[in-house]
């Protein structure tokens, strides 16, 4: 039997159904070139398979790769992090993770045989299939670093099936070569328009996001993970990485249709950020892409429930040492109060941005019960473990809780994260000025109900959390702001590439993921606390299980298991503990064991060499 390592399951189109994907179903040899590539349509079909097979799903769109990282507590946690970790453990390069060569290539060597088209059209769909090949390296690199590249069919005899990787930076300047060509001639149609399909607006925003990830990562990391060795002066430096982000942002912020969904009045500014990921409508004037789901189709997803489901959700909870990074409404910073650790619930959230009241559980926060009462709701400690449920995502009534069912459209690129990739980039280039600031961060904190003036001095609390950033520099100070602006507003979210996760990767902090994660203030052990302001208490910490009281509502958390802890002993933050182990060699994941005995060609990530 041949070794192959990278032989793909072959796959053309899609039908609109939820059924079985046309592409697993159909090997793209099999059809014959004078029956099938016979019009646009059959090109339309192609790349409609694309779209199906690889649009991000609701798992990575809300709530996946964040849960590794310093922000926010998660109940278990992947064993990447738990662990050593060894080359034995790791997976990622298996067929389905390889089958999109084939089908992309396929595509790329049949396309022009439909006749009669012009070559805008031909352009149009090549760029749709780069797009989507840069797609998947982007993802690759981000993993594994350096990668075998291919621009051709891999057939199951083909010799290259057995190549050397790539260089890191070989792949990049693929990468990049693919953004461009398809930043420039996919389509702007109005057919691809607020269809959730890729247009030229949608191949702009991943070659921002794509050169911010390289420009940043080859800027905080000195080497190259994968050799060990200083980075080419061959190929694209950081610098021109970071520029080529500037450009893409700067034609999306001056020649797209999007722009803030900023709301009509003052009052908007408290609910419309989270109208963007808990409405079945799609807000086209913020969204560029998100996965649709309604009701009409009966196309649901569980996010809900998996965000309020005490076993089968992961608890997701945003860390104290994170919501203490919200900015007061009038733009002063909660961090500069000496005092500020031991806040009661409720003054966490007096006069605060509003999107803090917006992604977690307030006093304020109310939802549906099963009578249909709209009734106040407090954090539920039988999810969360730091008190700071999350509800960006849910819908706010207890039937979607329990039924696995949401109808809620989930954005996937948001024209605010075009605002704060520009914003870093210019940052990083030490070119923020007061023009840069007023076109993004303040546009975004003023949504959000914050003064959005340019801080004159850097934040101590930033500097010191983030470290490499003392704030002695004027581009310090604009960046830990940006890093500040970017982790609030798209927290909980990603489309593969971004996500707090791959932030901490790209700015050579991974330790961080592996802090400890803080919760809400308990003034005492044994004391029952309301914390929204209902009348009835909701949780009560003890040191040991024979002080467990029995009042109806109250949860009661038990030190003595272990599991928690108080910063002060008896009073103090509520602390979650789960050990985590970081280590330089997992900015990169090594390449599979069994992977390197297929193929002895490949050599293994420096740092993971003999693991």
């Amino acid at each position: 039997m041949k070794r192959i390592i990278y032989l793909m399951a072959a796959a053309i189109a899609v039908a609109a159904s939820g059924c079985e994907k046309w592409m697993e179903r159909h090997d793209p040899a099999s059809v014959d070139a004078t029956t099938y590539w016979k019009n646009r349509d059959a090109l339309e079909q192609y790349t409609n398979g694309f779209l199906e097979s690889y649009t991000p799903g609701e798992g990575t769109i809300a709530y996946s790769y964040d849960s590794y990282s310093d922000i926010i507590q998660a109940r278990n946690q992947n064993d990447f992090l738990q662990t050593a970790w060894t080359s034995s453990q790791q997976g990622s390069w298996g067929k389905d993770d390889w089958n999109f060569i084939y089908n992309i290539e396929y595509f790329l060597d049949n396309f022009r045989n439909v006749p009669g088209l012009s070559e805008e059209v031909y352009d149009h769909y090549e760029g749709v299939a780069r797009f989507w090949r840069a797609w998947h390296y982007f993802t690759k690199v981000q993993l594994f670093g350096a990668v075998p590249y291919y621009d051709y069919v891999i057939e199951p005899d083909d010799e290259g099936l057995y190549k050397a990787r790539d260089s890191r930076e070989y792949v990049c300047e693929k990468i990049l070569e693919d953004l461009d060509f398809a930043a420039e001639h996919v389509s702007t149609d109005s057919q691809y328009l607020k269809v959730s399909k890729i247009n030229r607006y949608v191949a702009l925003f991943v070659k921002a996001k794509f050169c911010l990830w390289e420009g940043t990562f080859r800027k905080y990391h000195s080497v190259d993970p994968s050799t060990g060795l200083a980075w080419s002066s061959e190929y694209t430096s950081s610098e021109e990485f970071l520029r080529a982000a500037c450009d893409a942002c700067e034609e999306l912020m001056e020649k797209s249709p999007f722009s803030l969904a900023t709301g009509i009045s003052a009052a908007d500014r408290k609910s419309v950020y989270r109208s963007l990921f808990i409405n079945e409508a799609i807000n086209h004037q913020e969204v560029l892409w998100a996965r649709e789901y309604n009701d009409g189709l009966n196309v649901w997803h569980n996010v809900t429930w998996y965000f309020c489901s005490g076993s089968m959700g992961q608890g997701w909870s945003l860390d104290s040492d994170f919501v203490a990074m919200y900015l007061k409404t009038d733009g002063s910073r909660v961090t500069d109060d000496a005092d500020w650790k031991s806040m009661q619930y409720a003054e966490v959230f007096a006069d605060r941005d509003y999107r803090l009241a917006q992604t977690v559980i307030s006093p304020e926060y109310r939802k549906y019960n099963k009578a249909g009462l709209l009734v106040p709701t407090a954090p539920n400690f039988a999810v969360t473990g730091t008190g700071y449920q999350i509800i960006k995502w849910n819908i706010d009534n207890e039937a979607y809780e329990a039924s696995k069912i949401s109808n809620n459209s989930l954005p996937i690129m948001r024209y605010a994260e075009v605002l704060l990739n520009y914003a870093e980039a210019k940052a990083e280039l030490g070119e923020m000025t007061d023009d840069v600031w007023d076109r993004t961060i303040r546009l975004l904190r003023e949504r959000s109900g914050v003064n959005g003036d340019r801080p004159a001095t850097a934040d101590n609390y930033l500097a010191d959390y983030y470290a490499q950033l003392d704030g002695s520099k004027i581009s310090d100070k604009d960046i830990l702001e940006v890093r500040r602006e970017r982790s609030i507003e798209l927290i909980s979210e990603g489309d593969t590439h971004t996500n707090r996760w791959f932030d901490l990767l790209r700015w050579h902090l991974g330790h961080k993921a592996v802090k400890q994660w803080y919760g809400i203030y308990v003034p005492a052990l044994k004391t029952p606390i309301d914390l929204n302001g209902d009348g009835i208490n909701d949780v009560c910490v003890v040191a040991e299980k024979k002080d467990i009281g029995s009042e109806t509502g109250v949860t009661y958390i038990n030190l003595g298991e272990g599991q928690f802890r108080l910063e002060e002993g008896d009073h103090g933050r509520l602390m979650y503990i789960k050990e985590r182990y970081w280590e330089e060699a997992k900015y990169l994941r090594p390449i599979p064991y069994t992977t390197l005995q297929i193929n002895t060609n490949l050599t293994q990530n420096v740092l993971w060499e003999g693991r």
